[in-house]
């Protein structure tokens, strides 16, 4: 027969876990409806960006963006950077194994076609995960951000990126980017990416893969209203390399952490939910067990009284 004393430490175990999971899902359903504000908020500025971004490359001649590195794409890219957005924190279900698994099939895509990958992981999970993977190249770790996506955390990953786009080093300062300085030919990127989550609702996040620089302008965003004749003042390369581009890239790193970040809180919850329901229903099947286990007990008792009854006689 089943230790009673086992069950009964079983189920108190189930119970003290089950209030742990109820806690933390309610402390990421108050927390989710906050990050799911901002998310939602941000999106329309960052696609006006686009929109503004998109309209003055198409009333600009070639000829006046040929001095904007962040918009040329290279004929031969052979070293391309991957943005990988995780959490700092586990118990989300999947959400950092698909960001995972999105990863090394892009790396595998790569690599098949002869190009070099090396990872700005985001976050202690993923920079956990792919230090034991050597293969791998680790150039940058951001760990322990904010819980709060903030935007100058934002613009510090998307400055690191831009020098290794164009100068192949990471920033000497916090100061813009110095497009003028020499590039270090062999630990420059051709090419950078984003790999984090698309926040879609609170049941539903899904992988997503962004090309970040160089700067490539999504089809199908509605214009701004221009002239054909449009003026930029004081001209469109200082327009575009100190307003436009920054405001950009900017505004695509932090909305994609702001995604990562809803995307995380709400997965914490589904998966906090699934996990409390799964302990009331082992709490119900342990507590059955105890029951058939401690009714089997009384039973052998009653047996044992009435056979030592019978032998007295």
């Amino acid at each position: 027969m089943a230790n009673l004393k086992a069950i009964r430490g079983r189920i108190k175990s189930v119970k003290s876990t089950q209030k742990i999971t109820k806690a933390m899902q309610m402390v990421a359903a108050a927390r989710v409806r906050r990050a799911q504000a901002r998310t939602l908020a941000t999106r329309p500025f960052t696609k006006k960006i686009i929109q503004m971004l998109q309209q003055v490359v198409h009333e600009a001649n070639a000829v006046d963006l040929q001095d904007i590195p962040l918009l040329h794409k290279r004929e031969h890219i052979k070293r391309v950077a991957l943005i990988v957005i995780s959490s700092d924190r586990g118990l989300c279900g999947s959400y950092n194994t698909n960001v995972f698994k999105a990863t090394i099939r892009r790396i595998h895509q790569l690599r098949a076609e002869s190009k070099e990958v090396v990872l700005i992981t985001i976050g202690l999970k993923a920079t956990g995960f792919f230090k034991r993977i050597k293969e791998v190249e680790r150039i940058k770790t951001y760990t322990n951000l904010p819980a709060i996506p903030t935007f100058e955390t934002a613009k510090m990953v998307a400055d690191y990126a831009n020098h290794l786009y164009v100068h192949g080093k990471p920033p000497e300062s916090d100061h813009k980017p110095n497009y003028d300085a020499p590039a270090d030919m062999s630990q420059r990127v051709d090419q950078v990416e984003i790999i984090g989550t698309r926040f879609l609702n609170l049941g539903k996040q899904e992988t997503a893969e962004v090309q970040f620089l160089p700067v490539q302008l999504p089809e199908g965003i509605d214009h701004f209203p221009m002239s054909a004749e449009t003026i930029f003042e004081p001209t469109l390369t200082e327009l575009m390399e100190e307003e436009l581009i920054p405001k950009y890239v900017d505004n695509v790193i932090y909305q994609a952490m702001l995604e990562a970040s809803a995307s995380e809180l709400a997965a914490r919850m589904n998966a906090m939910s699934n996990a409390t329901s799964k302990a009331s229903e082992l709490i119900q099947e342990l507590t059955l067990v105890y029951n058939k286990a401690r009714q089997g007990d009384i039973t052998q008792q009653l047996l044992e009284i009435v056979g030592g009854a019978e032998a007295l006689k």
